[in-house]
């Protein structure tokens, strides 16, 4: 009898390792793609050799400063929004919870604007090509990601003051959407024409303005992000049964949810301020992996970063090359492929119950 049991477990955990397998190599595969497609021409040895650091200097100058940020940005960013959709979504036991329902992306929004406008930090080229200039990128980040904690302490405090059900903190983020998206619209209407336009400009999402720094910093938050879900693994799989169920199992349910947002609100809220706005991904990456590999939170939270630097990727890549020398902002794109995505499944789901 424990035979069989163990048999099956290495069976049901065999499943889900070879899934988490298959995603990694499709990211290996399409990040060389991405770093070779555009007008350099660069092969697939080129990559690999300028990486080992015995490319030529035409190929080290476009991969190393060019290509490979702006592939490491797709995969970091994509990671952490997915990974902060999935606790998000695990924690409230809402599918329709992200960083976009909870208002931090909107925050984000009214933190550019402020700084583009009131501060000045947009402005206005003499080339036709490139009309649009932010000027001060790091204003625009600061603001941005001030306004994303702002949004993320009110939805905290409002939760923990008034001890919401988890239902409640995501009808308040909602709220708090709404709030600091009619400040970006009433910002925007006593600006001028170019400042309305770099602000728009900001909002599309943009991989391209990462350098190494940025990357870094990310990379950093989000992995330190990701070792904490991965610690809290236990608590979140107890909380999918019920909050008087993990209660019982001795779980802090307001502890564990509200740190998992905090920690969520954190990593998005740097994701955002640095690239822009990108919707759909912390919405659609999980929602994928859950319906491939199930609930189990030992391999949800890793496989949801996983498909989220795919989804990213893969958009980031076809922004790039589907109408090239034109660059599409990939949030439209994210947003584009993962709405009738979402839609898909959630009348999949429907439909098998």
């Amino acid at each position: 009898m424990n035979l069989e049991i163990n048999q099956s477990y290495k069976e049901y955990t065999g499943r889900k390792k070879i899934v988490i397998s298959l995603v990694i190599l499709l990211i290996i595969v399409f990040s060389i793609f991405s770093i070779c497609a555009g007008s350099s021409n660069i092969k697939p040895y080129q990559v690999i050799m300028a990486i080992l650091g015995k490319g030529t200097e035409l190929s080290n100058l476009v991969i190393w400063n060019i290509r490979l940020p702006r592939v490491m940005a797709a995969i970091i960013a994509g990671a952490g929004l997915s990974v902060a959709g999935c606790v998000m979504q695990s924690n409230l036991r809402n599918p329709l919870a992200s960083p976009s329902t909870l208002g931090i992306s909107s925050a984000a929004a009214f933190g550019a604007n402020l700084a583009i406008i009131v501060f000045g930090a947009g402005s206005i080229k003499s080339s036709s090509a490139d009309a649009v200039l932010i000027n001060n990128p790091y204003i625009v980040t600061i603001c941005a990601f001030g306004f994303s904690m702002v949004a993320t302490f009110i939805i905290l405090m409002i939760a923990t003051l008034r001890s919401l059900s988890s239902e409640a903190v995501l009808l308040a983020g909602v709220a708090i959407g709404s709030l600091f998206s009619a400040g970006s619209t009433l910002v925007q209407y006593f600006a001028q024409d170019v400042q309305v336009a770099a602000v728009v400009f900001w909002a599309f999402g943009d991989l391209g303005r990462a350098s190494w720094r940025e990357v870094t910093i990310m990379a950093i938050l989000i992995i330190a992000s990701t070792v904490y879900f991965i610690i809290r693994q236990w608590d979140y799989n107890a909380m999918d049964s019920g909050e008087e169920a993990a209660k019982s199992l001795g779980v802090n349910v307001q502890q564990v949810r509200f740190g998992g947002l905090f920690v969520s609100s954190l990593i998005t809220a740097a994701a955002v301020s640095f690239l822009g706005i990108i919707g759909f991904i912390g919405l659609i990456g999980p929602q994928i992996m859950r319906r491939i590999i199930g609930g189990d939170h030992r391999f949800l939270i890793p496989s949801s970063a996983l498909m989220g630097s795919l989804l990213l990727l893969i958009s980031d890549t076809f922004a790039r090359t589907v109408i090239s020398p034109v660059i599409l902002p990939v949030g439209a794109i994210t947003s584009f492929l993962g709405a009738p995505m979402f839609l898909y499944l959630l009348m999949r789901g429907y439909k098998r119950k």
